[in-house]
C-alpha cells in the first residue's frame, strides 16, 4: 500500500498562518532598512531641519543614515515591523485560502478571489495598522533636528499616541486609503503606487493637527514641494517590494513544506 506522501495532504490554518507569519518576518529583518530609506526620502522637504542633511537616492540615504545616527538607526522601529507582519501577512495569507472557499471554493470566479483578498486584505489591514503608524513615525524621527525624539521605543510609542493624541490616531492611515494603496502597488506597480505611499507615509508621520485630510496632505504636498515630491523614496521601495515578495514566498513555502513533512512524520509514527 503507497502511503500519502506530504504534498498529498493539504496543509492546515494553522500551518499556512504561521509560515506566513515567520516567512513575514524574515523577509522583514532582511529588507527593513530599505524601507527605513523609503520613509526617510518620503518626508525629506516636509519641513525645514538645522542639520543641514540631505538624502540622495536609496544607497546614499543608508549610508548618511548609518555614518550620522549609526548602523541601528536603519532598524528603528523593526518590533513594530515584525509586530505587523505577525498580524498582516500571517491573517492575509494564512485565512485567504479558506475565506476563497466561503466565497465560491476551488471553482471560484476571478470575481471571488478579488472578494477573498479584499475580505482578508481588510481583516488584516485593520488588526495590524497601529503597527504601520508606529513604524513609521520610529523611523522618521531623528535626534538631529535639535528636537528631543517623541518615543524612546515602539510600546513608548503606542502609549504616547494612544494618550496625547487619540486611540484612533493609531489608525489614522484608514482602510480605504491603505487598501488603496495595495490595489494600486498590485495592478499598476510601484510607479503608479508611489504617491499614494509618499501621502499616506506623510500623513501618518504628521504632528496632530497639521493636515486635516488625506486629501489635504496631497494638496500641500504639491503646491509646496511640487509633482516630483510624489516619487520621493521610489526606488528603496520598489527594491523593497521586490526583494520582500520573492523572500517572503519562498520563506513561505518551504516553511510550510518543512511542515508538513513533520506532520506526515508523526501521522507515519501513530
Amino acid at each position: 500500500m503507497v502511503g500519502t506522501t506530504a504534498t498529498d495532504v493539504p496543509p492546515t490554518m494553522g500551518v499556512k498562518i504561521f509560515s506566513a507569519g515567520v516567512a513575514a518576518c524574515l523577509a522583514d529583518v532582511i529588507t527593513f532598512p530599505l524601507d527605513t530609506a523609503k520613509v526617510r526620502l518620503q518626508i525629506q522637504g516636509e519641513c525645514q531641519t538645522t542639520s543641514g542633511i540631505r538624502y540622495k537616492g536609496v544607497l546614499g540615504t543608508i549610508t548618511t543614515l548609518a555614518k550620522t545616527e549609526g548602523p541601528l538607526k536603519l532598524y528603528s522601529g523593526l518590533p513594530a515591523g515584525l509586530q505587523r507582519q505577525i498580524s498582516f501577512a500571517s491573517l492575509r495569507i494564512g485565512l485567504y485560502d479558506t475565506v476563497q472557499e466561503f466565497w465560491g471554493g476551488e471553482e471560484a470566479s476571478t470575481g471571488s478571489k478579488i472578494c477573498a483578498g479584499l475580505t482578508t486584505g481588510g481583516v488584516a489591514v485593520f488588526i495590524g495598522q497601529p503597527t504601520e503608524v508606529v513604524k513609521v513615525r520610529l523611523q522618521a524621527q531623528s535626534h538631529l533636528h535639535g528636537l528631543k525624539p517623541r518615543y524612546t521605543g515602539t510600546y513608548n510609542a503606542y502609549r504616547i499616541i494612544a494618550t496625547t493624541e487619540s486611540l484612533s490616531t493609531l489608525w489614522k492611515d484608514d482602510v480605504p486609503c491603505h487598501l488603496l494603496s495595495a490595489l494600486i502597488a498590485g495592478f499598476c506597480t510601484t510607479l503608479l503606487s508611489s504617491p499614494v505611499d509618499v501621502v499616506k507615509t506623510r500623513f501618518i508621520n504628521s504632528p496632530q493637527g497639521q493636515y486635516t485630510s488625506v486629501p489635504s496632505c496631497a494638496m500641500s504636498m504639491l503646491t509646496k514641494e511640487g509633482p516630483t515630491a510624489f516619487f520621493k523614496g521610489f526606488a528603496p521601495s520598489f527594491l523593497r517590494l521586490a526583494s520582500w515578495n520573492v523572500i517572503m514566498f519562498v520563506s513561505f513555502e518551504k516553511l510550510k513544506r518543512e511542515l508538513m513533512k513533520s506532520r506526515q512524520t508523526v501521522d507515519c509514527a501513530t
